[in-house]
């Protein structure tokens, strides 16, 4: 892809997802820290309240990637970004656990922006340029993690508040960004036509799409994985890994995982996408991303995990992309939006049941959640093995998979 030529639209809904995930990366270290140091909460509380997000997502990442699908995308993008600026407010004014419970609930119905914005970049995007196009968004946030993390271990020593209100004051900033420099990407006759040839893509018609159902089974072990490891990471961090100020250590871990994650999108997944296919891809960062869980499954300091988060973001950085184009070329174009939201969906259901019962497994031992993450990461390599040698080339030869209408 020829970054100079980049349509100013996907220029535009880049900046909005970083500054927007700036905000989110903000509060990623402290929030676990915060709700179990200044409320009280059990470990398993703690996992339950990162769990309650992704409940409330699954309900509303659906609707909402249809609704965009109808009035368009700018529209809902920024619906949800004023729940997340009102989300933030709430945890910086939180005088009781339930406030948090009701935000973290709000954050997530309201919160389909990243999913709308990737159908954004599928609408202004060509089908063979889509893979890299969905990668920038991750090296979006990987910048936006790069940054975050960092500030907001920072900003928690000027008050354990702090970093929400400033997190707030990002996403306000997101809002603003989106109505007054944001064009919508597709035209009313667009959208018209859209509605009128779309068919509803329920969720048993997209498991008889077999490269989709592939695509979604892979997404779903891998963020399960992931869900267990970010549900944990900073009550790890204070258990195993830092003796004093867990929230800049865990802070500057995630940093250095978001640098990673920048690397891995901008320099090696587009020379990988130009040598191999989306299916080898998308293995090669499983194998990756399993040989970072090893390390996290048994290290005791912040070095090891240092190297491990290195791993665990590469494959990260070069597994989702290819899953999220494969899935959205298994469909015609005019279910883009609803793909997304469905694999969203099953995206969100694999944080519902891994970040809620991180907790539990945190309980038994502080490593045991980093070690079912690995089992869950090579288990991954199974689909991802059927994807490449039974349906990814039909799929990369621009065939659609398109339900029947029985």
């Amino acid at each position: 892809m020829n970054f100079r030529s980049l349509d100013k639209r996907l220029v535009t809904i880049l900046l909005i997802v970083f500054v927007q995930m700036v905000g989110a990366g903000l509060i990623l270290p402290i929030l676990p820290l915060y709700a179990k140091n200044e409320f009280n909460m059990s470990p398993t509380a703690v996992t339950l309240l990162v769990a309650s997000f992704y409940a409330a997502q699954f309900i509303g990442g659906p609707i909402l990637g249809r609704w965009s699908d109808k009035v368009g995308r700018v529209p809902v993008l920024i619906i949800s970004q004023i729940g997340t600026v009102i989300a933030f407010l709430a945890f910086g004014l939180a005088w009781s656990a339930w406030v948090l419970f009701a935000a973290r609930i709000f954050d997530g119905l309201t919160g389909g922006n990243i999913v709308v914005a990737q159908a954004y970049v599928t609408d202004v995007t060509p089908r063979e340029n889509r893979a890299q196009a969905l990668g920038l968004i991750a090296a979006m946030f990987g910048l936006a993690f790069f940054i975050g993390p960092a500030i907001g271990g920072l900003l928690v020593g000027l008050g354990p508040q702090i970093p929400y209100f400033v997190a707030a004051g990002a996403a306000a900033i997101v809002v603003l960004l989106t109505i007054f420099t944001l064009d919508e990407s597709m035209t009313a006759d667009e959208r018209e036509a859209l509605r009128s040839k779309a068919v509803k893509l329920k969720f048993r018609a997209a498991l008889a799409i077999r490269p989709l159902m592939l695509a979604m089974s892979i997404g779903f072990i891998t963020q399960f994985a992931l869900g267990l490891v970010i549900a944990t990471f900073a009550l790890f961090g204070e258990a195993v890994l830092f003796d004093s100020n867990p929230e800049l250590g865990v802070g500057f871990l995630l940093a250095f995982v978001g640098l990673s994650q920048i690397i891995t999108q901008t320099a090696i997944l587009p020379r990988a996408l130009r040598r191999l296919t989306e299916g080898q891809v998308l293995l090669a960062g499983i194998l990756v991303r399993s040989a970072g869980l090893v390390l996290y499954a048994i290290t005791v300091g912040p070095l090891l995990a240092l190297i491990g988060g290195m791993f665990f973001a590469m494959g990260g950085g070069l597994t989702m992309p290819p899953t999220q184009s494969i899935a959205t070329k298994a469909v015609d174009d005019s279910k883009r939006g609803g793909v997304l939201g469905v694999f969203q969906s099953v995206i969100s259901m694999s944080f519902i049941v891994s970040t809620a019962i991180g907790g539990v497994l945190f309980a038994v031992y502080p490593h045991l959640p980093n070690q079912v993450a690995l089992a869950a990461s090579i288990l991954a390599i199974v689909p991802a093995i059927v994807l490449i040698r039974h349906v990814t080339p039909s799929v990369e030869k621009e065939q659609a998979w398109v339900p029947s209408d029985s």
